[in-house]
């Protein structure tokens, strides 16, 4: 078993429209299309986001390869929401409107942690808020059909990814319907859109009907009917039964050098591919997930189970008398292919109109490069793995450097500096399985834990030489890594360590051990603090050698499902034991999809087999637990003393407050503090007003991370 092959993204005839050349920027007003010559655009992209013309977003890589396609594209941003009038200034598209809320979910975007309204919007010019409505994919579907009926509706981006099927939203405190089924959108493309918007571009331009298009990768759509006949059906909407009765090859039973078989999968007859890809999973339909929590933690293990691109199987979800069907995830994309898409003539730049406004957002990334899409470190918090996937897609060596040379030559404001060079892990470029036929069928959850597998190619050499040619650019001064670094990875490769240290961390380097406490970690599927421990000899160690004062900034989580109040309180005294004062600190937030969230809503673990008597998870739920929880990671906050004593009093460890080295919370409480604890509302003169999250108070304004 191999990896499916897919058309190259730059393999397809371009649309007739190429003759008029590329747009220095893609229009979002109809006088820049008059400029272009435009009469018409064949696709118009809307999105919640201010357009940056940058491969580090969303619009501006879909919308330059279409436009790479031959088609005429143009964008409307952040529109006015309240009527269809905003959604014709483009006219009518040719195609279709593709959806998308932006870089975020747009109610992570708007809501912390704690459902207060944030303050800013780094993706808005001046970082003004209240720029898009909540659950944005579905209000603008449901505008763009009333500007225009009959134009097809494509819905994609992370929002779209994440909601794909019956979720639960946080911020209602329910389990929602399929985005599909709510914006009433024609087609969802989830995951990387690149193949599917490519290849149904240029079918709708061919003249077939959008209602005829149901075999792309990566996408999902309405159902209504009977399942087709000549597809096999697996059910799996009871419990136990993971769906499949005659399974894909068992990796395990394919290489001997597996240490483990994966977990709680059956090893039966091997499923011949042709058989594979003529079936589906029925999971528990939307009314039973939405009516039974443990069914909800059942559907989410099978849904989870089938998303390797190279073993999966599509999935059927019934809502009412409709169905949402998904098709397997999409083909990964090659070198090639990704190199391509990061040198297409993007300006780097936020779009002209902006004038001098700040764009956080963008001023952030525009001296970085991104290196690599995917993480297999399969953190059951993170979206990463349920939008860009498991497997590492890897740029060429040639394309980065080239792309520095472009920062270096074109970025406004560069200085020498290359802020980064990542992706969503900073050191998993070329890293993978070494087998192509383990890899694809493979049904781990995670390359990392509960150890690092030992198919998994751990070699940072590659990296390492990456490294020291990015510094010998011309005109480059130094190469700075912040994205996210996987430590236990890391720790494979000493090399790799100390090149990092001596060269490439700008005094602080973030990292994200995430908890001390072996319950919490093991809901994660993070690494023990030992490792943790022991990077940071080797970060020591290195950084004096170089002779640098160099410095760990490391993220934990509070409320994580799985964390009772003694797991945060160890994590305090192992804070301040290590003299670490945490600034900004980060609260569980549920996003949709990620097996986290299943935890939380459902308080049962479906990295396990789901039955009724299975393990239960402690879930912090209340808000006084959440702030308490939180304001452990901040222990030596004067605010939080007050409710850190009651609660260490609570729970029996008086002992720990007093005035010695020894205790965490002093007796002694300064005049004026102790009022704002973690999550409490701050004083009126610290606040502004913000649109409230429907059906509730007005929120503070105090900002969570």
């Amino acid at each position: 078993m191999t990896m499916p092959s897919a058309p190259d993204l730059f393999s397809y005839r371009k649309h007739w429209a190429h003759k008029f050349g590329t747009a220095p920027e893609l229009p979002i007003s109809r006088a820049e299309m008059d400029l272009l010559g435009w009469d018409s655009c064949d696709i118009v992209i809307v999105t919640g986001d201010a357009y940056v013309d940058h491969p580090s977003f969303g619009m501006a890589i879909i919308g330059r390869l279409l436009e790479a396609q031959g088609f005429r594209v143009g964008l409307i941003v952040q529109p006015d929401w309240t009527s269809a009038a905003d959604f014709q200034r483009l006219g009518r598209p040719n195609l279709f409107f593709g959806i998308t809320a932006g870089n975020m979910d747009s109610m992570v975007n708007r809501y912390t942690a704690d459902r207060r309204a944030r303050s800013d919007d780094a993706y808005t010019p001046n970082a003004e808020p209240g720029r898009r409505p909540d659950r944005s994919v579905t209000v603008y579907a449901q505008r763009a059909r009333e500007a225009y009926k009959g134009v097809p509706i494509v819905i994609g981006g992370i929002e779209a990814s994440l909601r794909r099927i019956a979720h639960f939203d946080y911020w209602s405190e329910t389990v929602r319907r399929s985005v599909l089924v709510d914006s009433k959108a024609d087609l969802l493309i989830y995951g990387n859109a690149e193949r599917a918007l490519v290849e149904l571009a240029h079918r709708l331009a061919r003249g077939e009907p959008i209602e005829s298009i149901r075999d792309l990768r990566g996408t999902a759509f309405v159902h209504r009917g009977p399942l087709p006949e000549d597809w096999t059906v697996l059910d799996s909407t009871r419990l136990d039964m993971p769906g499949p009765l005659k399974l894909h090859n068992d990796p395990y039973e394919d290489d001997p050098r597996c240490e483990q078989r994966a977990e709680g999968v059956p090893v039966v007859a091997p499923m011949p591919r042709a058989e594979r890809d003529k079936t589906v999973i029925r999971l528990p339909s939307f009314e039973q997930v939405r009516d039974d929590p443990v069914l909800y933690a059942h559907a989410s293990r099978v849904f989870h189970l089938e998303t390797n691109p190279g073993n999966a199987r599509a999935l059927v979800q019934a809502h009412g008398e409709r169905a949402v069907w998904l098709n397997p995830p999409p083909i990964p994309l090659t070198s090639s292919e990704l190199d391509r898409l990061h040198e297409l003539p993007f300006t780097r730049r936020p779009h002209s109109s902006y004038g001098e406004a700040r764009l956080p957002a963008w001023e952030m990334i525009r001296h970085s490069v991104i290196i690599l899409r995917g993480c297999f470190g399969g953190c059951t918090f993170c979206s990463i793995t349920e939008h860009e996937g498991r497997i590492i897609q890897n740029r060429s060596e040639d394309s980065i450097l080239r792309e520095i040379g472009e920062v270096r030559d074109r970025a406004p404001g560069f200085t020498g500096t290359i802020s980064d060079l990542g992706g969503p892990s900073a050191n998993m470029w070329r890293l993978g399985c070494r087998d192509p036929r383990i890899e694809a069928a493979c049904r781990k959850l995670s390359c990392v834990y509960p150890d690092i597998c030992r198919n998994l190619n751990t070699d940072h050499g590659p990296l390492i030489q990456l490294y020291r040619k990015a510094r010998a650019v011309p005109g480059i001064k130094r190469v700075l890594i912040a994205s996210g670094l996987r430590y236990d990875l890391a720790m494979r490769s000493p090399a790799y360590i100390r090149e990092l240290v001596t060269h490439h961390v700008g005094g602080y380097l973030k990292i994200a051990p995430e908890h001390t406490e072996s319950g919490p970690l093991s809901k994660m599927m993070k690494p023990g603090i030992g490792i943790f421990d022991r990077f940071k000899e080797l970060f020591d160690r290195y950084s004096r050698e170089a002779g640098k004062e160099q410095y760990l900034i490391p993220y934990f989580i509070a409320g994580h499902p799985g964390t009772t109040d003694v797991d945060m309180l160890n994590l305090a005294v192992w804070l301040k034991r290590h003299k670490l004062r945490l600034d900004q600190v980060q609260s569980f937030l549920p996003t949709p999809l990620a097996i986290a969230t299943a935890m939380y809503h459902t308080g049962r673990n479906p990295l396990k087999r789901v039955s009724p008597n299975a393990e239960s998870v402690p879930v912090v739920r209340g808000m006084r637990q959440r702030r308490l929880q939180k304001a452990f990671l901040r222990y030596h906050d004067p605010e939080n003393w007050p409710l850190l004593r009651q609660a260490l009093k609570d729970m029996g460890r008086a002992d720990l407050i007093g005035n010695g080295k020894r205790h965490l919370v002093p007796s002694f409480q300064p005049p004026g503090t102790g009022g704002t604890p973690e999550g409490r509302r701050a004083p009126a003169m610290n606040r502004r007003t913000t649109p409230a999250l429907p059906g509730r108070p007005k929120p503070a304004r105090r900002r969570s991370v």
